[in-house]
């Protein structure tokens, strides 16, 4: 694939390119929200009329800059005013919507058929989510796509991202070195989380952070869409 403004390596990257040739990863690891699947407007929608319900208000870009974190983590950035109880009242009103809702959260094209392109390749594939467990198999199900993944990561299993734990017990589950993963995600917590293991990382600038955002926290590679990260992927 030629290098395009669907796809930039940002130009502090001096380590070697055997280092990070995407096609020798073995072990690619997936963010859920705004990488694989639509969910962006949902998940800012959910927290506006969670917090609304119970007297609190805050903006689409705060909300957007919470994604990726644990939602109660989350909830504790956008409404620090919020009592404990509050707090708690505001992350069920967020799970009932949102669950009401979630048919709405389809995969980015061609998420799906590149997901099918790397397993056929003999990628092991993993997730890595700030969703709590029973979040994370709610949409699986729902997706028809557990079988793509050896093992998934979520909030409530591990320490909340930038913690880089579920990247940790992801490589000690299948067994696989840090040199040989990659690590895609739309958040600048997901690039961090990455950076402190030095593990290859791809943000993508379709989801929750700007462009500029994530250049910021240097990942290996940016791409600018979902069939620019297929691509980047699959060649």
């Amino acid at each position: 694939m030629s290098q395009s403004a669907a796809m930039t390596i940002p130009t502090n990257t001096c380590q070697s390119a055997n280092t990070h040739h995407l096609a020798d990863k073995t072990l690619i690891i997936f963010d859920w929200d705004g990488t694989l699947m639509d969910s962006i407007g949902l998940i800012v929608e959910s927290m506006h009329i969670a917090g609304e319900a119970h007297g609190f208000t805050t903006t689409d870009k705060a909300v957007k800059d919470i994604i990726g974190l644990s939602l109660m983590k989350g909830i504790e950035l956008l409404y620090p005013q919020a009592s404990a109880e509050q707090k708690l009242l505001i992350q069920q009103s967020y799970a009932d919507y949102y669950i009401a809702n979630s048919q709405r959260t389809p995969f980015f094209a061609p998420i799906e058929s590149m997901l099918q392109t790397l397993q056929q390749q003999n990628r092991q594939l993993a997730v890595a989510t700030g969703k709590k467990r029973k979040g994370l198999d709610r949409v699986l199900d729902a997706s028809d796509s557990h079988h793509y993944f050896v093992m998934t990561r979520c909030a409530d299993e591990a320490g909340s991202k930038p913690d880089p734990q579920m990247l940790t017990d992801i490589l000690q589950h299948t067994k696989q070195q840090v040199s040989n993963a990659v690590f895609i995600g739309d958040s600048i917590y997901d690039i961090q989380m990455a950076n402190r293991l030095g593990m290859t990382s791809i943000a993508v600038n379709y989801g929750t952070a700007s462009s500029a955002e994530l250049a910021a926290q240097q990942p290996t590679y940016q791409v600018d869409t979902p069939q620019a990260l297929a691509e980047l992927l699959c060649a």
